[in-house]
């Protein structure tokens, strides 16, 4: 019989950023009993997802072993990490452990999808731990863009592990722990078999700058201000809703928060002890009786979300509240690769009213959640695993987050969604490559990617839809002409005649001279009718529409 293993395997979260997903498991291979580390979600765009809400990873793989998963662990409570745990819950069933203000988001949305708000269990930080199975896990407090975020100290027959989760090195974050490097040497002292290590700023060669950096600097910039000052930034990043409302506070100014999702988290962090002494603020209905110039909102929408504040006080008034020329915007945030053209459309939208844009591009009003290049040099240092592997980024991330822990002496490991690593022993070895994707949550319906619903969606956006009907008697003859429906295709073509009456005498002319055997066969006269179109309108209008047949016969 084969030895019991260890293994670790990304379900989603490397090889991109966001929908992090990843398996631990110990036993017999085959037989492992397995814990998930966070179950988050990615976001639609319209270029390749038109129309879906959410995106996480496929979790069929999981979903088949459920009766051999513990529990899910939840590292800290920014979407790509917790977003996806209420929408998978019914098909994993397992408990759910987190730290108090994650353990507080993920049971609102386990409310929200009308599921136990129990399977949700809080653990305090380390040197608490969890016992499920054959692991132990604490949680140990790192610093980053939202409060209590926890690397997970994982224990096994095998060895110590330590999953970084998101993570900085803060000394005064401003709200929630500091970097404690002792604790954390204290961790490592008794050896550590791996770090599966964040790798977003792989690339970033200075060191990372702390949260307190920034209150000066936006505190100067809303003093100077003359009308209205609004700023936005992550609804997570408690630490900076609390400087911008502060900053705020200073320069004399009455705080709105708006948009559902700060007031969010800012109700949750309150209710878990960690904001105790947050700005005084006023609701959007006080702030219309306030001079503008006593007022500062900080809103919802720094990544250009249609239906988020921003976008709406770009567009016009929100909640009685309007820019006018001469208010101030800042962006205290940075733009996730992807969502630039959001955020210029809302720009330009806010220059077309006078309002002037503050961005990040001074590198002032904003500082990162994650380690830079040295402070992953550090971690490395501090821990002194026998092998480091990357999460949390894209390919390239990944690959010169491996080199990096090469060139310390160490072994690196690259290993991107679907690759199952065993960490037994001293020498880590890919065993296996299990099938990933995503799933889509389009509507209220889960779909897989290679469903093909989204893959008809953007062509029918890229090339048009017609629909052909056509009626035959029951002698199997056309009974009329046939007659057609466009949808997101110009009216007239080259020919200058309208498009529908070209397609429509074409296809005539084809049901005119078509044998028999083809007008019985609903298969040959659909397949033929469509090759009939798309050549039609590639010559009429360069374009090769999506095609739906109708065929209708008289019994």
């Amino acid at each position: 019989m084969s030895s019991e293993r260890l293994i670790y395997l990304p379900l989603g979260g490397a090889g991109e950023i966001g929908m992090n997903a990843y398996v631990y498991g110990y036993g017999q291979p085959g037989q492992e009993r397995l814990i998930l580390v966070d179950l988050g979600v990615t976001f639609p765009d319209m270029d390749t997802t038109p129309g879906v809400d959410l995106i996480y990873a496929d979790i069929s793989w999981l979903r088949e072993r459920a009766d051999r998963l513990e529990a899910v662990f939840v590292t800290h409570a920014h979407e790509d990490h917790v977003g996806a745990v209420a929408h998978c819950y019914e098909a994993l069933g397992a408990p759910i452990y987190a730290r108090a203000f994650t353990a507080n988001i993920a049971r609102r949305k386990m409310e929200e999808h009308g599921h136990p708000e129990d399977a949700v269990h809080t653990v305090s930080a380390w040197p608490e731990n969890v016992t499920v199975g054959p692991f132990t896990v604490g949680f140990l407090p790192v610093s980053h863009s939202i409060p209590e975020s926890a690397a997970l100290v994982i224990d096994t027959p095998a060895g110590r592990v330590v999953h970084s989760g998101d993570f900085k090195l803060d000394a005064n974050p401003v709200v929630g722990e500091p970097f404690d490097p002792e604790l954390w040497a204290s961790v490592a002292k008794t050896g550590v078999k791996a770090l599966i290590c964040d790798s977003t700023n792989v690339f970033s060669p200075h060191d990372g700058r702390s949260e307190a950096e920034v209150g000066p600097e936006i505190t100067k910039l809303v003093e100077s201000a003359e009308g209205m000052v609004v700023a936005t930034t992550f609804a997570s990043n408690v630490a900076r809703v609390k400087t911008l409302a502060e900053a705020g506070q200073r320069a004399g100014r009455s705080v709105v928060l708006l948009g559902r999702a700060m007031r969010r988290m800012i109700e949750a962090a309150t209710e878990t002890g960690i904001l105790s002494d947050f700005p005084k603020v006023i609701s959007a209905e006080e702030a219309v009786d306030v001079p503008r110039q006593n007022l500062m909102l900080i809103v919802t929408g720094s990544q250009g979300e249609r239906r988020a504040a921003s976008a709406q006080l770009a567009r016009g008034k929100y909640r009685g509240l309007e820019l006018k020329e001469g208010d101030l915007f800042l962006f205290s945030s940075k733009t996730i690769p992807g969502n630039e053209r959001g955020v210029i459309f809302i720009i330009n939208q806010l220059s077309e009213k006078g309002v002037d844009v503050v961005d990040d591009s001074s590198g002032l009003y904003h500082v990162s959640g994650h380690a830079n290049r040295p402070d992953l040099e550090k971690v490395h240092a501090l821990i002194d695993p026998q092998v480091v592997i990357p999460m949390h980024g894209e390919h390239r991330h990944l690959r010169e987050h491996t080199k990096l822990a090469e060139a310390g002496g160490r072994t690196g490991v690259l290993a991107i969604n679907g690759t199952m690593v065993d960490l037994t022993g001293n020498a880590p070895k890919v065993v296996d490559y299990v099938e990933t994707g995503r799933t889509y949550l389009d509507g209220t319906v889960k779909i897989g990617a290679l469903d093909g619903v989204v893959r008809d969606r953007i062509r029918m956006a890229l090339n048009g839809h017609v629909t052909v009907t056509v009626i035959l008697d029951e002698e199997d003859e056309p009974l009329g002409e046939p007659w057609c429906d466009t949808m997101g295709l110009p009216e007239t073509g080259t020919s200058r005649a309208a498009l529908v009456e070209v397609l429509e005498e074409d296809l005539n002319q084809f049901l005119m001279r078509a044998d028999a055997k083809t007008l019985r066969d609903d298969d040959k006269l659909e397949e033929a009718m469509r090759r009939i179109v798309r050549q039609t309108a590639r010559a009429e209008i360069g374009k090769k529409p999506e095609v739906t047949t109708v065929i209708s016969r008289m019994k």
